[in-house]
């Protein structure tokens, strides 16, 4: 249900700066500087909007990757304790020593 909303709001944001950058068609100045360049306003919009999902998509990604490697290290840690755990159930016990 959560990735049904955020697909949902993801295209309904993208709709919005759609609208917004086709009613901004003016030409604009953009300063990269080194180089100036006159360039539909819309451009720069979408331009930006591209830059920032990349980015937050970059940022999502290395998370998801760390996440992963936590969740390995954790089974491992796991593993390693449930042997631990099995080679001390399968021990003898001692006798009890009555006085």
């Amino acid at each position: 249900m959560k990735l049904q909303w955020s697909l949902i709001l993801g295209l309904i944001f993208a709709l919005l700066t759609a609208v917004f950058a086709v009613i901004n068609v003016d030409p604009v100045q953009v300063n990269f500087g080194f180089d100036q360049v006159s360039l539909p306003l819309i451009l720069v919009i979408l331009g930006c909007a591209l830059i920032g999902g990349i980015i937050v998509g970059s940022y999502g990604i290395f998370r998801q990757y760390k996440l992963q490697k936590q969740i390995k290290s954790l089974n491992a840690e796991l593993s390693k304790l449930r042997d631990a755990d099995h080679s001390l159930d399968t021990l003898t016990p001692l006798p009890d020593e009555t006085v």
